[in-house]
């Protein structure tokens, strides 16, 4: 009996992953939102307040997990991820999961807790990922502190902050912290722009590394680089090494304009 999980941001196009699982028979727990997220949320995102607890905010926008690296996982953390996926745990399906994009905020005790597991680390432009808002946007809402955002005032004075920016930072957080974590011994890392223009081969790519075939659903290929037809500001320098990383192209100097941290 197998258990596969996605690792990714929120919109990152990780519901297509989930919706390829379930579609080729995949048992992702129940019941499923219309992103392929596993419900109801609450524990998952409790589990995401204790893991926090460990995390240190070390200014700017850098964060150490070695207490969360190290410490021996509470009780407490367990017994919600338990909650969680109790459907999940005690099916008998051949083949079980689960998607929602808060296990990447936990990714390092998941992996802990299901070292077994089969790992689909999901990865898509930020630039594309910052246009829409997703509730790890705001980090501060599961714990983990960061930079306090520029001040901006509408036409009537009201306070507002570049929301943009906010995920951006969280793009980043989530990214340097699977960087700084272990990998599993079974994972495979895919990017949303290949499984969208090239489908069949990376869908074959998925069909080797969980062992099982894989139905083709349809994919739209004008969800890759929104970016470019948006007029507002979607990149942060930054993104600029993770982006270099994925293979994303990055701006040359004086392309965007963009606000600087406080």
């Amino acid at each position: 009996m197998s258990l596969v999980t996605v690792i990714g941001r929120g919109h990152s196009g990780t519901r297509m992953i989930s919706h390829t699982l379930y579609a080729s028979g995949v048992y992702m727990g129940e019941p499923l939102n219309k992103s392929g997220d596993l419900l109801p949320p609450g524990d998952m995102y409790e589990a995401c307040r204790v893991f926090a607890r460990y995390v240190k905010w070390e200014g700017d926008l850098a964060w150490n997990w070695d207490g969360a690296l190290e410490v021996e996982i509470p009780e407490e953390f367990t017994s919600l991820i338990q909650s969680y996926l109790r459907t999940v745990l005690a099916s008998s399906a051949s083949h079980r999961g689960w998607k929602i994009p808060e296990t990447t905020l936990v990714y390092p005790w998941i992996l802990r807790m299901f070292p077994e597991a089969k790992y689909i680390f999901w990865a898509r432009n930020p630039r594309d990922c910052i246009l829409g808002s997703h509730v790890t946007d705001d980090l501060k809402r599961f714990g983990i502190e960061y930079p306090a955002l520029p001040e901006q005032r509408d036409e009537g004075g009201n306070v507002i902050y570049d929301e943009r920016l906010r995920r951006a930072i969280s793009w980043k957080y989530q990214y340097d912290l699977m960087q700084t974590a272990p990998k599993p011994d079974n994972w495979i890392e895919m990017r949303f722009e290949d499984f969208v223009l090239n489908r069949d081969q990376e869908v074959a790519r998925l069909e080797e590394f969980l062992g099982i075939e894989l139905a083709r659903i349809p994919v739209r290929q004008e969800a890759v680089a929104r970016w470019k037809r948006d007029a507002g500001i979607n990149y942060y320098d930054f993104l600029a090494p993770a982006m270099a990383q994925y293979g994303y192209e990055i701006p040359v100097n004086g392309e965007v304009k963009q606000p600087e941290l406080p």
